[in-house]
């Protein structure tokens, strides 16, 4: 397996994992600050970095901006090196362009950095229309303010549109982030794998572990905490048991391999970039022995065979 991948046609090279940071600062859905600190943060950084991740995933509304603010902090020391990316939120009160260019300044000073690397829309809100926000993301790369450009959670038809505006700029769209999982595979149904397959679009995949479904430490008896209890019903629980059982099973195979790193490898050779959230040194440990090895064809399509039968 490669150990670098490119961020579409933007020259980018970055780990075949990365780090989702949502829960880097959020205390209302994950508990920042009571389950986990700032320090707990700082060992999962420390560690991933050890273990070969250079690729990072924030934006101005995980946290308040406190998300964009541990990293600024994390990166201050000597972590130049790594790849940055962070996201605008088209809130719906933000209606001039002006906003877009404010909003990135402000994540570039929580950063501490003159230039993100990748830059990203985070949802297709209305009142303004998409072309408005990414002729602005084309603004802000021609003006070097970033080096590589993207969207996230866009579906075939709006992917379509943000490449006609972009086209027209001359410059690259380089990534589409979206929810995957072995649980959640609508993108490859709804067109959205295939039209950033054929356009070089590189998948970032958030919330590859399903939020900690795949991990296997959930059940019926042993839900997730919080909001997660309601949105993973027992119902998918249920039905995702054999899933699990199968990726214990396929582990055994690899040395050992756990749910978590098993669900994130194919992940990987599905060909996107999986962004798994940790909260401290273990899940950092863990996410990263998906790295370095590969699943076989036949275990690859024995978990889309099972998973299959779980797609809603």
């Amino acid at each position: 397996m490669e150990d670098k991948v490119e961020l579409g046609k933007s020259h980018l090279m970055v780990s075949a994992l990365g780090i989702g940071t949502w829960a880097w600062g959020d205390r209302s859905y994950w508990g920042y600050g009571k389950d986990y600190t700032f320090a707990d943060i700082q060992a999962a950084f420390s560690v991933s970095i050890k273990m070969g991740v250079n690729f990072f995933d924030t934006a101005e509304a995980y946290g308040g901006g406190l998300s964009e603010k541990i990293i600024g902090e994390l990166i201050s020391n000597n972590h130049k090196d790594l790849i940055i990316a962070s996201k605008f939120m088209p809130y719906p009160w933000r209606l001039q362009r002006a906003n877009f260019r404010q909003a990135l300044r402000s994540s570039l000073e929580r950063l501490r950095l003159k230039q993100i690397h990748l830059y990203q829309i985070h949802w297709p809100f209305p009142p303004i229309p998409i072309e408005t926000w990414v002729d602005s993301l084309a603004d802000a790369y021609l003006d070097g303010l970033c080096l590589a450009i993207g969207v996230s959670n866009l579906n075939a038809e709006q992917v379509e549109r943000a490449l006609s505006v972009l086209s027209r700029r001359g410059v690259p769209l380089a990534t589409n982030q979206v929810p995957y999982n072995l649980l959640n595979r609508k993108i490859e149904r709804n067109g959205v794998m295939k039209i950033c397959q054929d356009n070089q679009i590189q998948i970032i995949a958030y919330s590859p572990l399903a939020q900690g479904i795949l991990t296997g430490k959930y059940n019926l008896t042993n839900p997730p905490k919080g909001i997660r209890k309601f949105i993973y019903k027992s119902k998918l629980l249920e039905r995702s048991s054999e899933l699990i059982s199968s990726l214990k099973s396929i582990g055994e195979k690899y040395g050992g391999k756990t749910p978590s790193q098993v669900a994130l490898n194919w992940s990987i050779c599905k060909g996107t970039i999986p962004i798994a959230g940790v909260k401290n040194q273990h899940q950092a440990e863990e996410n990263c022995g998906s790295l370095y090895w590969k699943l076989s064809k036949e275990d690859i399509s024995l978990l889309d065979r099972i998973s299959a039968d779980i797609q809603e």
